[in-house]
């Protein structure tokens, strides 16, 4: 499928800082059970401090890296940090419906980000073979999807105000060496708050039908 995606009502939720686990589980379920009728939702959240390997990843974080959980996730990618201070938006879409294929469900979440960057007044890009949105070349936002021919879930994350050490113990995304970078480094007085606000406000500009 190619184009733009056909805009269909949307639910935002905002879920606050919660544990990893339980929200997977619960974006599963809510896939499992939806009919053609249900409305797509977008949950805005915050995780506590885990680490998550996708569907092909075996790997696990190096030698000396913190106490943090590693949990294996039904999403594309390799391992990733989440953790406060870093914003998560999960997807829930019909993409059937919205005339999306996996490969423009990327390209919007990526151009999703880079709007959202460029209302703080900084120049963000893709990198070819690595799909994500970087800033001076390294890495603010991630991407990693679960999708079937009619469904999608799990989305993004952006490093906002966070402790990025634990990066420093994996493999990034499945790239050794890649260096990540958060809002903060680039914008003075940024805060998750904010940053999910304007990325709401894009949410609703690309994927929510506006009324006449």
């Amino acid at each position: 499928m190619s184009g733009k995606p056909i805009r269909r009502p949307l639910i935002i939720r905002r879920l606050g800082c919660v544990e990893y686990r339980p929200v997977a589980e619960r974006m599963k379920a809510f896939t499992g059970e939806r009919a053609p009728d249900t409305c797509d939702e977008v949950w805005i959240l915050e995780h506590e401090p885990v680490y998550t390997s996708g569907i092909r990843n075996v790997r696990r974080p190096g030698k000396g890296a913190p106490d943090i959980p590693v949990v294996k996730s039904d999403r594309g990618g390799e391992m990733t940090y989440h953790g406060p201070g870093q914003l998560i938006a999960y997807f829930l879409l019909d993409i059937r419906q919205r005339g999306m294929g996996p490969r423009l469900l990327v390209e919007q979440l990526e151009s999703l980000v880079i709007d959202a960057l460029s209302d703080y007044g900084l120049v963000a890009s893709r990198r070819a073979g690595a799909p994500g949105v970087y800033v001076e070349g390294r890495k603010i936002a991630s991407l990693g999807l679960h999708t079937t021919a009619s469904y999608c879930y799990h989305g993004l994350s952006i490093n906002v105000r966070m402790d990025l050490t634990p990066f420093g113990h994996i493999d990034t995304c499945g790239i050794p060496d890649l260096e990540v970078t958060q809002l903060a480094d680039h914008v003075e007085g940024v805060s998750v708050a904010d940053t999910a606000d304007r990325l709401e406000r894009r949410v609703l500009e690309r994927f929510v039908v506006q009324s006449a």
